[in-house]
């Protein structure tokens, strides 16, 4: 019974060659989108699910509160001190492993010297925690005494070549040097931390490097990764409810002398498996995914699907009245309805068996496509696990059932007196539902161009606002503290080249995060009183103002002629707001800041420190005494006229004053792209499968507009006959199809405007959704589908009238 149905199946797909293409194309470009979009969210699901313990691991996080009690930064680090008493009044922890971001480090072995940017300060214990496999050294004391280091392979490699890294000796920083003593396999790509050198955590106990009692006492340095392993199936409100007790015993007498400490911060848990996609924090190790994301292509993978199956469900009831009489035959000769149903379900399964089939095979050829549009690192075996292949297995099955089963269902409920008489006709009930499929298809893809337009129009906004500053022709590099005894020599060894216009040195450089805040303090009336307002801070030099081109509201910048002007501050023009003040007013009030107190002596205006994303917060430009170092940064301003030029003479001038300083630059604007490249990557792939959407959609039109032209060429004979033009023959086949199209926009206007309202309420700083985008919309996808139709349309309303009337 079976091969029968597979060979009246096969047979049916040969005489209909033209629908059974459509069919098949479209759904195996539908399920290769389908497998790809899969491939991505597995991946994205997997991060640090290679841990053995990954249940079980918990990342500590910090949440700072105002005076009012409203969080003003959440951090995924914490301070050492907490590393320190966590383990002493928590029992329950079995482990505690720690990170600490060291930055840019420069690394040298013999005359390779490399500024290296994933160096990290590990625990010993990093491996009890995370599952790492270790490929030379022992585990349990590669990283136990001070000054050790352990390397990945690519690290080990890069160094030593062929030689046997162990016991090596290099030097870090020119400062220290430390001993090879393991090499470790990279942490995987779906790690959402990725050290590529280990030093002991240990070797900060040294004075010369950070020092054993800040490791004990330092409350503010708030930058050490702090991973706990609990006990399975703990509950984590235990812990979280104990938290409060803890930092007032351990922080009030330390951090918030006099105050009850718990206040002011918070302590978080985070799963480790949850940090991907659900830790957005104002800073993590690396950038994260995000779980609507995740949903999002979801959505369009099931979208793409859908209009596959819609589709086969549209082409199989048209063609069902070419198929009335082999039913009623059949039905005539003691075929079952039941039967019947299970050959069409048999054929539309069929197909998606082969559709399946051939979309694995696209999955390997496209997949290196998506991985360079996305950034990412995705391999088809991630598919390879039974969770997986078993709704693979299903999946030809749901698809053939959930497309063949309404015209199954349709087909197998022919009279056969009627169809064997010829007197069939196709009922209304079955034209309303292809009605409403198209419909679907139709504000599916409308939905997906608004969609679209409104992604690229942010973007678009976002890469050209106003930033308040200059951002061109900016040259960043790391700033290193062996530059400032030749700081002065180096800076006016630059400007005397006519390809160099500024140069300044600051804690932070536009497009990173602003972090810093030591505690804002003005005047009432006889003392200086905390103020409610966070006001972040950025160590700056004399240059910072001109090197950016940030305008002043009122006041003066920093001056060599004031000489230090360490007593000195110049505020944003949000600051001096949130103080309640005006720019003018604001220039010569006292103003304290941390233990430092001073006078306002300027104001700038607003400019876009942090991405778009971020509102402007209120900022504080402080200049530090030279015996207080806050400069992470270098940046220099060129003319541009002689791009080459200046960076070959800024590579010069610098390996001749920092020899043992490895030159590493970037443009600042490259910077600022990298702001919103996970955007950008997300729009070409969104555009992509919402033309890939699109055009399945119009595939079905396609040949749904085929066969209902074809069934109308007697009539379009007639109407030629009779003197209609072939612009009139056209018109009148096109226009059944507009009108769905019509409705389509109306349906998907108000789906699409809430979808991407709540998606822009991510941006700080967003469009209003212009109301010509849906206009657009609608005129697009009427556009193609009259391209799509008028193919069909035009080559019937041309054919020769004989031709068609020749039977009658």
């Amino acid at each position: 019974m079976l091969r029968n149905y597979l060979k009246i199946a096969f047979r049916n797909f040969a005489k209909y060659k033209f629908i059974s293409f459509i069919n098949l194309f479209g759904l195996t470009v539908g399920l290769t989108c389908c497998l790809l979009i899969t491939t991505y969210i597995l991946n994205e699901l997997s991060y640090d699910r290679y841990n053995k313990n990954a249940e079980n691991i918990y990342r500590v996080t910090r949440d700072f509160n105002n005076e009012d009690g409203v969080v003003s930064l959440r951090l995924s680090t914490i301070s050492p001190p907490f590393g320190y008493y966590l383990p002493t009044d928590f029992p329950e922890i079995q482990k505690m492993t720690r990170l600490l971001d060291n930055g840019f480090t420069p690394f040298r072995y013999k005359e390779k010297l490399i500024n290296e940017q994933n160096v990290f300060f590990a625990d010993e214990n990093l491996f009890d925690v995370f599952s790492i496999k270790i490929l030379r050294g022992n585990p349990k004391t590669a990283l136990a005494g001070p000054f050790s280091v352990m390397l990945t392979e690519e690290s080990a490699k890069k160094y030593f070549g062929d030689e046997d890294p162990i016991n090596k000796i290099m030097r870090a920083n020119n400062q220290f040097d430390v001993k090879v003593t393991g090499i470790y396999k990279a942490f995987p790509a779906n790690s959402h931390i990725h050290p590529g050198m280990l030093v002991s955590f240990n070797t900060l106990k040294d004075s010369a490097v950070y020092g054993e009692k800040n490791l004990e006492t330092n409350w503010g340095n708030n930058s050490f990764f702090t991973y706990l392993l609990l006990p399975p199936h703990y509950d984590t409100k235990k812990m979280l409810a104990r938290f409060p007790s803890f930092i007032d015993k351990r922080m009030s007498n330390q951090e918030y002398v006099g105050k009850q400490a718990s206040k002011y911060t918070k302590l978080g848990l985070q799963k480790l498996a949850d940090i991907h996609l659900y830790s957005h924090t104002d800073y993590e190790a690396e950038p994260n995914g995000d779980i609507k994301r995740v949903y999002i292509f979801s959505a369009i993978a099931l979208f793409i699907l859908l209009i596959a199956c819609i589709n086969y469900m549209n082409l199989a009831t048209a063609r069902s009245a070419l198929r009335s009489r082999e039913i009623g035959i059949r039905k005539v000769v003691g075929a079952l309805k039941k039967e019947l149903i299970f050959q069409f379900l048999s054929e539309s399964v069929l197909l998606s068996w082969v559709a399946i089939a051939l979309a694995v095979g696209c999955l390997y050829l496209t997949l290196p496509w998506l991985n360079k549009i996305s950034g990412q690192e995705l391999h088809p075996a991630i598919l390879l696990k039974w969770q997986v292949l078993v709704p693979l297995f299903l999946t030809p099955f749901v698809v053939g059932v959930l497309s063949g089963i309404y015209p199954a269902l349709f087909m197998s409920s022919f009279q056969p007196v009627k169809t064997l008489k010829g007197l069939f006709k196709t009922r209304r009930a079955n034209i309303s539902f292809r009605t409403v499929l198209v419909v679907t298809q139709f504000a599916i893809s409308i939905i997906l161009i608004i969609t679209t337009a409104v992604v690229f129009q942010q973007l678009h906004y976002m890469q050209s606002k106003s930033l308040g500053f200059d951002k061109e022709h900016i040259i960043v590099i790391p700033y290193n503290n062996v530059l400032n005894d030749k700081y002065e020599t180096f800076r006016t060894q630059l400007l005397a080249n006519s390809n160099f216009k500024d140069i300044s040195r600051t804690s932070r450089i536009p497009t990173g995060r602003l972090l810093d805040d030591m505690g804002a303090y003005t005047l009432s009336g006889d003392s200086m009183k905390a103020t409610n307002t966070d006001i972040k801070f950025v160590s700056v030099d004399y240059d910072f103002i001109p090197t950016y081109g940030i305008q002043m509201a009122a006041g003066r910048n920093f001056s060599r002629e004031y000489g230090m002007d360490t007593a000195s501050y110049v505020l944003n023009e949000t600051a001096v707001k949130a103080l309640g003040w005006k720019a003018p007013d604001a220039v010569g009030k006292d103003f304290k800041y941390g233990n430092r107190k001073g006078h306002i002596i300027g104001v700038i205006k607003d400019f876009h420190f942090e991405s778009m994303h971020q509102s402007i917060v209120p900022i504080v430009l402080v200049m530090f005494p030279p015996s207080v170092n806050y400069y992470n940064n270098l940046s220099i301003k060129i003319s541009g006229n002689n791009i080459p030029g200046a960076l070959g003479y800024l590579e010069s001038t610098w390996k001749k004053t920092l020899p043992e300083i490895p030159y590493q630059y970037t443009f600042l604007d490259q910077n600022f792209d990298k702001l919103y490249q996970t955007e950008q990557r997300q729009a070409n792939i969104f555009t992509i499968f919402a033309c890939i959407a699109i055009f399945i959609a119009c595939l079905g039109l396609f040949g749904l507009s085929a066969f209902a032209i074809s069934q109308r060429v007697k009539e379009i004979g007639i109407r030629k006959v009779l003197g209609a033009k072939v612009s009139t023959i056209v018109t009148l086949l096109s226009k059944d199809f507009l009108k769905l199209v019509a409705i389509s926009a109306i349906i998907a206007f108000p789906v699409a405007w809430y979808f991407m309202r709540n998606w822009l309420q991510d941006f700080a700083y967003r469009i209003a959704m212009p109301w010509w985008i849906y206009i657009v919309a609608g005129i697009a996808a009427a556009l193609i589908a009259l391209v799509t139709i008028s193919f069909q349309a035009i080559r019937a309303a041309i054919t020769n009238p004989v031709k068609s009337l020749r039977t009658e």
